[in-house]
């Protein structure tokens, strides 16, 4: 087990395999001017898997794939059953849009070792839904879910965020979608924490939990471990020494983030 300065257990390893996304959503993304990192930028599979187990090693249980949209990263499944044949997690998950959830593939992602999966669904209403994800359709979230439950995950999770113009009926709406199909309906409530960088860029956060009770790290898809996430404070994993990498990101989280963060969303994973 690995623990940090203030005495808490780390041990969940998030991993964003890639800044890309079929999705421009208003929280996550700009809709244009964005530079997307090149293949040969970003971690390959065998270093993802090299950095999971090393991680797992020092008792790190739970791992999220996360992205940009995990799904558009080439044969994801296969990283998956990678991943799985460490034999160090007893908790495997992904976060995705669903869009290119298809049947087979969420059967695939299932053989291969995933054990649950979270669906990012914010609204109901098609048109609120196309503007937040800057065109996106509905009803493909839909059949991606639907995939997901005939697949056999059980239970799908909704991630739904909460603006501050969400409205009551809105989540409602949803608590109610989500008792009709048998998911699991978690909100979020994003804080729209601006802050100005160098670049000029404007980046804003959800926080999803208390920082006293935070037992992950954060792994982006260009290779640097992010201790916190409201922080810009990052080391990038030396792959001679991944352990030494891990142990010192862990060691530097600090109590509290600062609010501050010179990556946006679609870079990191949440």
């Amino acid at each position: 087990m690995t623990t940090d300065g203030h005495g808490r257990n780390i041990d969940y390893l998030r991993i964003s395999v890639t800044d890309r996304c079929n999705y421009r959503c208003v929280y996550c993304m700009p809709e244009d001017g964005i530079r997307l990192k090149g293949h040969d930028e970003i971690l390959t599979f065998e270093e993802i898997v090299r950095i999971a187990d090393a991680a797992g090693e020092l008792g790190f249980r739970k791992l999220r794939l996360t992205g940009g949209e995990p799904l558009v990263r080439r044969n994801i499944e296969r990283l998956v059953g990678m991943i799985s044949n460490t034999g160090y997690y007893n908790d495997i998950s992904m976060t995705t849009n669903g869009t290119m959830l298809s049947p087979i593939l969420a059967l695939t992602l299932r053989d291969m070792g995933l054990d649950r999966i979270n669906i990012s669904l914010d609204t109901l209403d098609s048109e609120r839904f196309a503007e937040i994800t800057r065109g996106g359709d509905i009803d493909e979230v839909f059949d991606g879910i639907e995939a997901a439950k005939r697949a056999g995950f059980d239970p799908v999770k909704i991630n739904m965020i909460i603006f501050d113009t969400t409205t009551l009926e809105e989540v409602e709406s949803m608590r109610t979608f989500c008792g009709e199909h048998g998911l699991l309906l978690q909100t979020i409530k994003h804080f729209s924490l601006y802050r100005m960088v160098d670049s000029g860029q404007v980046h804003s956060f959800d926080r999803p939990m208390p920082c006293s009770r935070c037992d992950r790290l954060r792994l982006t898809a260009d290779g640097y471990l992010k201790p916190c996430l409201f922080s810009n404070n990052e080391i990038k994993v030396d792959m001679d020494d991944i352990k030494g990498s891990i142990l010192k990101s862990v060691g530097e989280k600090p109590l509290e983030g600062s609010s501050c963060c010179n990556r946006s969303m679609y870079q990191i994973g949440g």
